[in-house]
């Protein structure tokens, strides 16, 4: 999975040019600003790792790059703190964090039971909601419920092809080995309709201009399609995880975290 992210995140190489983009926005913006103790916070030990693309992976020269990295060290930035963001191994990371070794992890870990249980998380920065993708031309006025008796691509397997049999019985599903594959099926007339991942989507898209887009809303669905991401800590290092969602509220507000978002997902997902 992960090596098929860096193969999707190569697509960004040539952004298309799109307008009027939507824009997460998970902070509330009638909630007061709650100024932490900084002074608690001298410094934070980021932890991530350097597989998991576009959000942090090793470019060509082999830095440290990345959607995570660049807002790690943006909140690093803003609120005055020095930082280290440090790479592991995706199988060592969650215990790197868990003995102590850093004080934060910005890699995407999952918010399950199981980890609650071990770490405590952020506020969720960002959502992996799952949307239709149909030809150029029928998104504007697209409506789930035309897809009756239509066939929908989706990949084999996956809680979106759940979601398509659970909430649109009346269509066909047409199963494919992975999101490429089903939305180059979209592309070759194989099907009406895509729906999958939206983030592996926009990639696709980026790559496939003229052919296809988004249509209809996102849909965001944590019991399905996951919570989205946030940033873990050790359970109890309270100073570190409300500095840092304190500095996720101020990018947000100061339209640094829209600059991150759309600097790695130019075609936006949202």
């Amino acid at each position: 999975m992960r090596a098929l992210l860096f193969a999707l995140a190569l697509l960004l190489a040539a952004p298309a040019p799109v307008l009027a983009q939507a824009l997460p926005y998970h902070i509330d913006p009638g909630a007061p600003e709650i100024v932490p103790n900084l002074t608690a916070v001298p410094a934070i030990r980021f932890l991530t790792t350097a597989d998991f693309p576009p959000f942090n992976f090793r470019d060509s020269n082999g830095e440290l790059v990345g959607f995570n990295v660049d807002l790690a060290r943006a909140l690093c930035t803003d609120l005055k703190i020095t930082c280290t963001v440090q790479a592991w191994p995706w199988n060592q990371a969650a215990q790197a964090l868990e003995d102590n070794q850093g004080d934060a992890l910005i890699a995407g870990l999952a918010i399950t039971p199981e980890n609650g249980a071990l770490f405590d998380f952020s506020q969720i920065y960002l959502m992996l909601p799952g949307r239709f993708v149909t030809p150029v031309g029928a998104g504007a006025s697209f409506d789930p419920r035309s897809l009756e008796g239509k066939r929908v691509a989706v990949r084999r397997g996956s809680s979106h092809a759940d979601f398509v049999r659970r909430y649109l019985p009346g269509a066909s599903v047409v199963p494919f080995d992975s999101e490429v594959a089903a939305l180059d099926g979209l592309a070759k007339g194989e099907a009406d309709a895509y729906f999958g991942d939206a983030m592996r989507a926009s990639f696709w898209l980026n790559e496939h201009v003229g052919c296809c887009e988004f249509a209809g809303e996102p849909y965001f669905r944590p019991d399905l399609f996951g919570d989205g991401l946030a940033i873990a800590f050790p359970a109890g290092h309270d100073a570190v995880r409300l500095a840092l969602d304190y500095g996720l509220a101020r990018l947000k507000r100061s339209g640094v975290y829209d600059e991150l978002y759309l600097r790695w997902f130019p075609v936006s997902f949202y």
